[in-house]
């Protein structure tokens, strides 16, 4: 059964045919059985009015519009040439509905007017001589009352379909805004995951090179010295290894829970120590903190620490030899300033920006994302005199 439904709704034609057909065979039928004798020039377009009836029906969903005016006029042919109301005339109230569920505006109006106008047009036309002005009249409002019927059934039908056109198109817009809004979540998610082993691997492992190339230098003359460096290298790696751990827990979601294995994320009291691993490879950083320290939003904490070691990192691959940097924290009302300076020979500013000295890291853009992201503001670039100046303020609430 189905099957017969599906093929059915895939052929609307064939079921009107059908129908048509089988009004046609009743219409004709209860014509011939007739016990009043029409006139002859009736007899002569009879079959044709009820066969041009039947076709309304059949072709009614496929041409709604050009069925109506048919309809019309054959109704018009009708009132001309005294073919009283028939079985075919069904075929008007179909048409009716059909044209207010599908047909055009001015189609729908129009089958309105015709339905209301029809059973006066025939109540006068063929009036009841047996039955008095009231019950002509009572009767003439009991023959309008199915078009009318028809024509709101019909238009019901066309404002639900038209609802539901609209939920299925907002549902779809909502659908491919969903999937953008995801794409966007999806690049967002990566160039955070990319700042993030940028800053771990270019810092530790800048770290881990100069302490190894001091180490090596240094083996057969100071041993005591090579060691401490290798111990250097030691911790160092062990913290990259921690963050990585960190970023990796954060991807594999689910796995990560509050107590583990991962380490939190850097904060501004982790700077300090940030500078004491950075003089402890050689480079000399002047730290002060101005203000009174309170706790901070982890956003802004987590980018006064990257900040801080990608300008750190930049002095070390940059500044040169006997390069000095300083670091000043100062804590303000409405949020925390930040400025890293050295006096090395420094880098053209250009390859800051395109992100590090091999145009492959992510530097200063990287820089300006994270600020950004909490609504803060960097300032970078050269120094008179020689070296490089970054200063970055950041609010405690982010912009809106």
């Amino acid at each position: 059964m189905q099957r017969l439904y599906d093929f059915l709704r895939r052929h609307p034609t064939w079921v009107d045919s059908f129908w048509a057909v089988f009004l046609f065979g009743i219409s004709l039928a209860s014509e011939y059985a007739r016990d009043e004798p029409r006139g002859t020039r009736t007899e002569a377009v009879i079959v044709p009015v009820l066969l041009l009836l039947c076709l309304v029906i059949a072709l009614r969903r496929r041409m709604p519009e050009k069925m109506l005016l048919l309809a019309a006029a054959l109704g018009v042919v009708q009132l001309a040439v005294d073919i009283e109301t028939t079985t075919a005339d069904f075929a008007m109230l179909v048409i009716v509905y059909t044209v207010a569920a599908t047909g055009a505006r001015w189609a729908s109006r129009l089958a309105l007017a015709m339905g209301l106008c029809a059973a006066p047009l025939a109540q006068l036309r063929w009036l009841n001589e047996d039955t008095n002005a009231l019950g002509n009249v009572a009767l003439m409002i009991l023959q309008t009352v199915p078009f009318a019927l028809a024509w709101v059934l019909g238009d019901s039908i066309r404002t639900r379909r038209a609802y539901f056109a609209q939920l299925e198109e907002r549902a779809a817009r909502l659908e491919k805004e969903r999937e953008a809004q995801a794409k966007v979540a999806v690049a967002a998610e990566r160039a955070r995951i990319a700042r993030e082993l940028h800053d771990v691997v270019a810092h530790n492992v800048s770290v881990m090179v100069v302490q190894a190339d001091g180490a090596a230098y240094v083996l057969d003359a100071a041993p005591d010295q090579a060691k401490k460096a290798l111990e250097t290298i030691s911790s160092t790696g062990r913290q990259a290894l921690a963050e990585m751990r960190r970023l990796l827990g954060v991807l594999r979601t689910g796995e990560h829970q509050e107590g583990g294995e991962y380490v939190p994320q850097p904060d501004v009291e982790q700077i300090e120590d940030l500078v004491e691993q950075c003089r402890g490879s050689g480079l000399p950083v002047d730290f002060k903190v101005e203000g009174t320290p309170r706790p901070l939003p982890s956003g802004v904490e987590l980018t006064a620490y990257r900040i801080v070691q990608e300008a750190l990192t930049n002095t070390r691959k940059h500044g040169g030899p006997n390069a000095g940097a300083s670091v000043r924290l100062v804590y303000f009302d409405d949020g925390l300033g930040l400025l890293v300076e050295d006096d090395g020979k420094g880098a053209p500013h250009e390859l800051y920006e395109e992100g590090g000295a091999d145009g492959r890291g992510h530097g200063l853009i990287g820089m300006r994302e994270r600020v950004g992201m909490v609504g803060g503001t960097l300032d970078a670039g050269p120094r008179p005199g020689g070296g490089f100046r970054i200063s970055a303020l950041l609010p405690l609430k982010p912009a809106h």
